[in-house]
């Protein structure tokens, strides 16, 4: 497992960190453009329909921001991304393993914990370093077909639909690698993607992130550096996330929204008059509705660990 040692906090603070990620994040969504989406998929609010004056038709000084793992999709992109290059063969099967578990955590938990989503950062860098990223792009393009494609939320996606027929922008934040959540915003049709900046040199990737992962309050530099570059008014934009470590991002905008929400995401939601749409069947049926894995074995294992700790922390 490859250590990220391209920064330490004794020579840069968190907050300047999270300037670093949010403004590289910025720069490399700015570089990218995606296609029109013409479908709009229909999904059931959880509370009051929207009103209908927002979106509002024609604003160019609107824009809208999702969050990608658990709110445009179910699970977290990552997973499914070292998934698909086990399959490759990139890595091994005690690879695979832990890649398992973090996804049943992840599921079973339906918060993002820092120490597994750090866990997954470090070994998606550790195999990818040395490789191009117009050869992970390429890859990536078959990945979101065969794991990613079937995961989207209908609701979430026709709430992003809206905002594009409103005429305004849409953009994905998340602390996915920018290369993977630019694919996935290129397919829903959306304008770009904020993500996580790994380095390369020569098209190569070295291993080393620039700043910090896109990841809380990174998300909301992020939000506020493109927002300054693209002429926006974040009072007239919305965000969307389910999990509370996103209230930075949510608390920028003047339509925060609460999608499939965790629990102290839904408290503080419910506090500030934010509002709450919740696309799962059930919220216990999301939390255990594990995808199945290459290797069944490694799965169960990593589940019934998941499920332990699970069980003790309630």
């Amino acid at each position: 497992m490859a250590a990220l040692g391209w920064l330490t906090p004794r020579r840069r603070s968190a907050t300047a960190r999270s300037v670093l990620a949010g403004e590289a994040a910025a720069e490399a969504a700015r570089k990218t453009s995606a296609e029109d989406e013409s479908a709009l998929l229909t999904g059931a609010p959880e509370q009051a329909p929207e009103e209908a004056a927002f979106p509002v038709a024609g604003d160019d000084r609107a824009a809208a921001f999702f969050d990608l793992d658990n709110t445009v999709m179910q699970g977290a992109a990552i997973f499914h991304f070292g998934r698909g290059l086990y399959k490759r063969k990139f890595f091994e099967r005690r690879e695979l393993t832990r890649f398992a578990w973090q996804q049943a955590w992840f599921r079973l938990a339906g918060v993002e914990d820092p120490e597994h989503m750090q866990d997954a950062r470090d070994s998606a860098l550790s195999i990818v370093k040395g490789h191009r990223v117009s050869e992970l792009m390429s890859i990536g393009e078959e990945i979101y077909d065969e794991y990613m494609a079937d995961r989207i939320w209908p609701g979430t996606r026709a709430l992003a639909q809206a905002h594009l027929d409103a005429g305004q922008r849409v953009w994905l934040v998340t602390a996915a690698p920018v290369e993977t959540a630019t694919i996935i915003a290129r397919r829903l049709g959306l304008t770009g993607a904020l993500g996580t900046v790994a380095e390369s040199v020569d098209g190569v990737y070295t291993g080393r992130l620039v700043g910090e992962p896109l990841h809380g309050p990174a998300k909301a530099e992020a939000v506020r550096a493109l927002a300054a570059a693209e002429g926006l008014d974040l009072e007239r934009c919305a965000a969307y996330s389910d999990s509370h470590n996103d209230i930075p991002m949510l608390s920028l905008v003047g339509h925060p929204y609460a999608i499939n929400p965790d629990t102290r995401l839904r408290k503080h939601a419910r506090a500030l008059d934010w509002r709450l749409r919740d696309y799962r069947t059930g919220r216990k049926a999301a939390k255990v509705g594990i995808p199945a894995a290459a290797g069944v074995g490694a799965l169960a294992g990593g589940t019934a660990a998941a499920l332990a700790l699970h069980r003790r922390r309630r």
